[in-house]
């Protein structure tokens, strides 16, 4: 009997993602119909955990092919080892190999390095192909990725055509850096995950830290809302959020107000550049403390 989207929420959920009626019903679609799942919004909003955790309720590998500008074919799919392609000819030189039987001695399976979209349609069980951060790659990487998607196979020139052995769970993720292809959107089912609500983020914090004071837990969600609505160059996500929760927690922090000087230290954890840590002063730290 196929799993309910219901089901798959209540297992991410006992896994620590809490993932949202969308989210689950998204990422049960996508498993049902075999379509790649594209996950878009900020950084930080947990787009890349939802890949984590369902390779580990799957019991499956996670393969990740993370996306930067000028990322090409070779290192997302395939290379030559050419040292020891090299290392092979210098050895082949002194026997009476013919120059056909030393290029199809070299160009083998056993010199190609495997690199993520090949490993991951080489598995014998389905893994999940993380692809983080497409928006990051340029247009024509995209256009192969999309073929790849299409028909999962990989044409070697030296070897042929490669199909895959299983088809990967592929879910994408996007920060919205820049417009992606209809092509790639048409290929994709799609979800956009936003920061979660107070509720939400307060049952993934007593999830991660069950051990913390439920009243310092609902202290610091208030604060960490707050803060997003702040003029922030980037927003904590929920991974700064835990971070935080953990340190105020390990110093024995009860009430997030009771010691301006030791709070304003904290947010290390919450603000990672210099022109937010200059927007919130000890002032507006307390302001926001004194609102939870």
């Amino acid at each position: 009997m196929a799993m309910s989207w219901k089901s798959l929420q209540t297992d991410l959920s006992d896994a620590g993602y809490i993932a949202s009626n969308e989210l689950a019903m998204a990422l049960h679609l996508s498993l049902q119909l075999q379509r790649p799942l594209l996950l878009e919004g900020a950084a930080g909003v947990g787009k890349t955990e939802v890949a984590k955790m369902l390779a580990q309720l799957k019991s499956t590998r996670l393969i990740r092919l993370q996306c930067y500008e000028g990322l090409d074919a070779n290192t997302a799919i395939y290379e030559w080892n050419y040292q020891r392609q090299l290392l092979s000819v210098r050895a082949a030189a002194d026997s009476e190999l013919s120059l056909q039987e030393v290029e199809e001695q070299i160009f083998s399976e056993r010199f190609l390095l495997r690199r993520p979209l090949l490993e991951a349609i080489s598995q014998q069980t389905p893994p999940v192909l993380l692809i983080d951060e497409i928006d990051r790659a340029d247009e024509e990487f995209e256009a192969y990725l999309l073929e790849i998607l299409s028909d999962f196979q990989i044409s070697i020139p030296e070897l042929g055509t490669i199909e895959a052995v299983s088809r990967p769970l592929v879910i994408l993720t996007s920060n919205g850096s820049r417009d992606l292809s209809d092509a790639l959107r048409r290929r994709c089912l799609y979800s956009f995950v936003d920061y979660p609500d107070a509720n939400t983020e307060l049952a993934i914090l007593k999830k991660r830290l069950p051990a913390i004071d439920s009243e310092l837990a609902a202290q610091i969600v208030g604060f960490v809302q707050a803060l997003r609505k702040e003029d922030l160059e980037k927003n904590p996500g929920v991974a700064e959020m835990l971070d935080w929760s953990a340190a105020v927690a390990g110093l024995g922090v009860t009430q997030l107000s009771d010691d301006p000087v030791e709070l304003q230290a904290t947010l290390v954890c919450l603000l990672k550049t210099r022109a937010d840590i200059a927007n919130i002063p000890t002032e507006v730290t307390q302001r926001l403390a004194g609102k939870v």
